[in-house]
């Protein structure tokens, strides 16, 4: 089926693993960011052991996030890459906990890596977030496909060369993502699409896709989108500190909304429910009208 700006709202089911689902369409949703690494680019270190990750997720929990997005390596330009070993005794222990302490709660992992995705969904992950969709490790589509792991797609710009037009380069990037995908046996209702703000895109990239995000509604998927504390933002409002640029980022989730974005991954889960509450209203009142 293949959206538009109109049926963007309408009730979609996102299958996840261990029998469980999320409705996407009629109200924004909120995946909270739990970064368990020490350098990424606006959180790095904070969440130094389990016990600080439960107590985080426990407070985006209260925040209305309806998604906890754990990571265990850095994304930012830059970072240090880790290996698998190291990744995952970051992010098992910080999921086994949250299984525990908040069993109701969804998880999302952030990998792109399959052992640690297989891993991660044994240990009660819901999501399987990748932010290579599907070309560094194409058997994390395997893995979503026998588990029936929620997958998130990411788009990105790295390590390839990029076709002039964001939203052609989107659109031909994600025909390969869901060739991997499909080949595997991943069902269409596993899949969320995101179109990977920031990533090997600069600033004039990233509001060229805030400005034709609508065209991505025909790929037929529900979108997923991480602007959050991102540099384009800092770029438009001079805030040079990620952490300063949550009202910025607050505005990207508002007009996103509008434009048809299902969930919105987040550092500052509590703005974000503000900005969402008021693009809801305003989408309720446009049906209305």
């Amino acid at each position: 089926m293949a959206f538009s700006a109109n049926n963007a709202f309408s009730a979609r089911e996102w299958s996840l693993a261990h029998s469980r689902s999320l409705t996407l369409g009629p109200a924004g949703l909120l995946m909270g960011i739990l970064n368990v690494t020490p350098d990424s680019f606006s959180d790095g270190g904070q969440l130094a052991s389990p016990r600080d990750v439960v107590a985080q997720a426990q407070a985006m929990s209260a925040a209305a996030a309806a998604i906890l997005d754990i990571g265990g390596e850095s994304t930012r330009p830059g970072a240090d890459p880790v290996d698998a070993g190291t990744e995952q005794a970051r992010v098992l222990p910080a999921i086994a906990a949250l299984r525990d302490a908040l069993p109701e709660a969804i998880l999302s992992i952030d990998t792109y890596r399959a052992d640690t995705a297989r891993k991660a969904v044994e240990a009660g992950a819901h999501i399987v977030n990748d932010v290579w969709g599907l070309q560094r490790e194409p058997d994390i589509a395997e893995i979503a496909a026998s588990s029936g792991a929620g997958l998130c797609i990411m788009h990105t710009g790295r390590e390839r060369r990029k076709l002039a037009d964001v939203i052609d380069d989107q659109l031909a990037f994600f025909d390969t993502s869901l060739a991997i995908a499909g080949k595997a046996g991943v069902r269409d209702e596993q899949i969320v699409l995101d179109p990977g703000f920031g990533f090997a895109k600069d600033a004039d990239e990233n509001f060229m896709l805030m400005a034709r995000f609508e065209a991505l509604h025909g790929l037929g998927f529900p979108i997923l989108v991480g602007t959050s504390r991102k540099r384009f933002i800092g770029h438009a409002t001079g805030r040079e500190a990620a952490a300063d640029r949550d009202a910025g980022t607050a505005a990207t989730t508002a007009l996103l909304r509008a434009a048809g974005a299902a969930v919105f991954r987040v550092h500052d889960v509590a703005i974000n429910y503000d900005a969402l509450a008021v693009a809801d209203a305003m989408i309720a009142a446009r049906q209305r009208a």
